[in-house]
């Protein structure tokens, strides 16, 4: 099970299924998915970074749900969770996601986390908009999180992310003209997290309202519920 501190955190299903490997559109990151894919637990420290939107928490969680599916346990920690942090001796991978976020107590947790999954072979991985080198954190974290294999991650290119989202839409039943997909790429955040959070109020927005999507609909939306 993925395990979040506090909580246990059961297998989503539905439309809110965890991502996986087969739902990431790779693009220019091919490399960095073939690496977690063929990850050999435990490994060094793994540790993901780009701007926001590229896919990074996304691998993450497609890396965790492969281990789900595998029988293992999970451990997963985010900028925001109050500490302590606690590792339990069974999760095979401990995640720590936006550690560019992390201030001085969760920090300090972090670095605990690292050393206690260093002692009991549990693997980390972790992410940040950041290179290790340029977080804002400790230096004994910063060090440890740049340890193991570090990947950059690209952004997806307009026909890439036009693809991605086209096959966001199909996935959840969703029409989109190309005037609509012309308009959300032009006027809106192009990463693909903006763009799939917009998607989906726009979707429950048109159901509401029993209208198919259109431009004016969504200029409606926005003058109503703000961007």
């Amino acid at each position: 099970m993925l395990s979040a501190p506090m909580q246990q955190i059961p297998l989503a299903i539905g439309p809110e299924a965890l991502p996986t490997f087969d739902s990431f559109l790779a693009g220019p990151n091919v490399a960095v998915v073939e690496h977690l894919q063929s990850l050999a637990m435990p490994a060094a420290p793994l540790y993901l970074w780009g701007p926001a939107g590229c896919g990074k928490t996304h691998l993450l969680r497609a890396l965790a749900h492969a281990q789900q599916l595998a029988g293992a346990r999970v451990g997963w920690f985010d900028a925001a969770d109050a500490p302590p942090w606690t590792l339990a001796p069974d999760w095979s991978l401990v995640v720590i996601d936006r550690c560019e976020a992390l201030d001085p107590a969760a920090q300090h947790a972090a670095f605990t986390l690292f050393v206690e999954a260093a002692g009991l072979g549990v693997q980390v991985a972790a992410a940040g908009r950041l290179p290790p080198v340029d977080l804002p954190l400790r230096d004994d974290l910063r060090t440890r999180l740049g340890w193991g294999h570090v990947f950059a991650l690209q952004a997806l290119s307009e026909p890439e992310t036009r693809a991605a989202l086209r096959r966001e839409a199909d996935r959840r039943g969703i029409f989109l003209s190309d005037e609509v997909m012309n308009h959300l790429l032009t006027r809106f955040e192009r990463d693909m997290a903006s763009l799939v959070r917009l998607l989906d109020r726009l979707d429950h927005y048109s159901l509401a309202r029993s209208r198919a999507i259109t431009v004016p609909l969504l200029r409606t939306m926005l003058a109503e519920e703000g961007p």
